[in-house]
């Protein structure tokens, strides 16, 4: 017995359809396919890191700068106070089950005007209510340091160096990209790199 022919048209063969051509998309999204140009992605890539370096520098300078000028004001300005210590907590440290120092909190008087502070480089537990040495800036009595943090800080240059690694980074790496970019533009012209300008 023969079987009767189907009405029906055959069913493409998927792999006959799509076929192994190379122009063709790997995949698709909803019908769009997807184009990556990797050339302007390594570019976007290598200036957002040349920019990051640069304002990473730029933040560091002024941070180290701005340290530098609070110790200068404070060892040549700087009035004593005696700073009421109102409060200290501990500080954890790594896992959490260390402790990794105190910040106290206390009160002093200049000009008769009350101010509340953070105490700068407090590492031991004061009881409340004790009393230090601090230092003062009476043009700017929010600036407090301790009298024996005062006298072991100097203004120094090596905040300069980490700025300074970091844009050296970013001239040479831009330096080595901007050559490269020179090369290639050269050699696509047909100019030896050497007579390139």
């Amino acid at each position: 017995m023969i079987a009767p022919e189907s009405n029906r048209p055959d069913a493409p063969d998927r792999d006959a359809a799509d076929g192994d051509r190379p122009d063709q998309p790997v995949t698709t999204l909803r019908g769009a396919t997807v184009d990556v140009d990797l050339r302007l992605v390594a570019r976007v890539v290598v200036a957002i890191s040349l920019v990051t370096l640069v304002v990473l520098a730029v933040i560091f300078l002024v941070a180290g700068l701005h340290t530098n000028s609070q110790i200068n004001r404070l060892r040549q300005d700087g009035v004593p106070v005696s700073v009421k210590v109102t409060n200290c907590a501990g500080l954890l440290g790594g896992t959490g089950s260390q402790n990794a120092g105190y910040v106290c909190t206390g009160t002093y008087l200049v000009d008769g005007t009350r101010y509340v502070q953070t105490i700068p480089g407090t590492a031991v537990l004061y009881p409340t209510g004790s009393t230090l040495q601090g230092v003062v800036v009476p043009s700017d009595p929010k600036l407090l340091s301790t009298r024996a943090q005062v006298n072991a800080q100097h203004a120094s240059a090596r905040v300069l160096l980490l700025p300074a690694i970091l844009i050296l980074v970013a001239v040479a790496w831009g330096g080595v990209l901007l050559g490269l970019r020179r090369r290639r533009s050269a050699r696509s012209a047909g100019t030896p790199p050497g007579e390139a300008r």
